[in-house]
């Protein structure tokens, strides 16, 4: 009994959580649609989210790529299959390991830096502030962020899935020694652009949960420094969980609407 009653609170706090976040996510489309749009702080936070998260998503994405084409080649080699491993890295990249790996990253990067600056404005009163000049904190502090956000993760997913590809051509070709005309060959054979689609539409799911997650954690920041602590360390937490469990959602529905090797038929 004991346990049941547990994971019935944790199941209504995941609920109650839910619900915050929802009523947070009308709070940013009200503000979107009849609120001020404040183009200046939409473009500093394109070069904060975007610009600046560059270097780590190239990095990651260029080797996760990297490992994938080793690893599938080591297995590859063992059926005489070496140049499917470039169509591997390809689709995997674009459906599945560039969405998720640049969210994760941008959760640990861009979403905990978020939750300390808000949840830092919090416990200061700053945000009583706004409110105290008629500036709405959501206007200010939430929808700048979040336009920036679906406007830089399209471009960052495909930065890394573009250096993930890139890198699994060096592998295979200069490193394994397989054929360049073969690998590309059924590279192309295997990629079309409902893999590109799959890409943006994860990317965007993930941008929105990481912006909400992380302005949510920082708005509800107490107790002073150490409560911003706990919120930073939330907001990465729970927005990398969520992506984890929204990615497979959307993959089992994309997968529907796009299905794979559709192409191919």
């Amino acid at each position: 009994m004991v346990v049941f009653a547990m994971l019935g609170r944790l199941f209504l706090s995941f609920v109650g959580y839910l619900g915050e976040l929802t009523i947070l996510v009308g709070d940013v489309f009200e503000s979107i649609f009849f609120g001020r749009k404040r183009m200046r702080l939409i473009l500093q936070q394109i070069v904060e989210i975007g610009y600046r998260s560059q270097p780590v998503v190239i990095v990651t994405g260029a080797f996760t790529g990297a490992v994938l084409t080793a690893q599938s080649l080591f297995q590859f080699s063992k059926f005489g299959m070496e140049t499917m491993g470039g169509a591997l890295v390809s689709v995997s990249m674009l459906r599945e390991l560039g969405p998720v790996v640049t969210g994760l990253m941008l959760s640990g990067r861009v979403g905990a830096s978020i939750a300390a600056e808000i949840g830092t404005m919090k416990v200061t009163e700053q945000i009583d502030a706004l409110r105290v000049m008629s500036v709405h904190p959501i206007d200010y502090l939430v929808t700048p962020r979040f336009f920036a956000m679906l406007i830089a993760i399209p471009l960052l997913i495909g930065e890394s899935a573009a250096f993930g590809i890139m890198a699994a051509d060096f592998v295979g070709i200069h490193a394994f020694g397989i054929g360049e005309a073969y690998w590309k060959f059924q590279m192309e054979k295997f990629t079309d652009l409902t893999d590109v689609s799959f890409a943006l539409i994860k990317g965007l799911f993930f941008g929105m949960i990481i912006i909400i997650v992380a302005c949510h954690q920082g708005m509800s920041a107490t107790q002073g420094a150490a409560g911003v602590g706990r919120g930073t360390t939330r907001a990465m937490v729970y927005s990398s969980l969520l992506i984890l469990i929204a990615n497979f959602f959307l993959t089992l529905l994309l997968n529907m609407i796009f299905p794979a090797g559709a192409s191919l038929g």
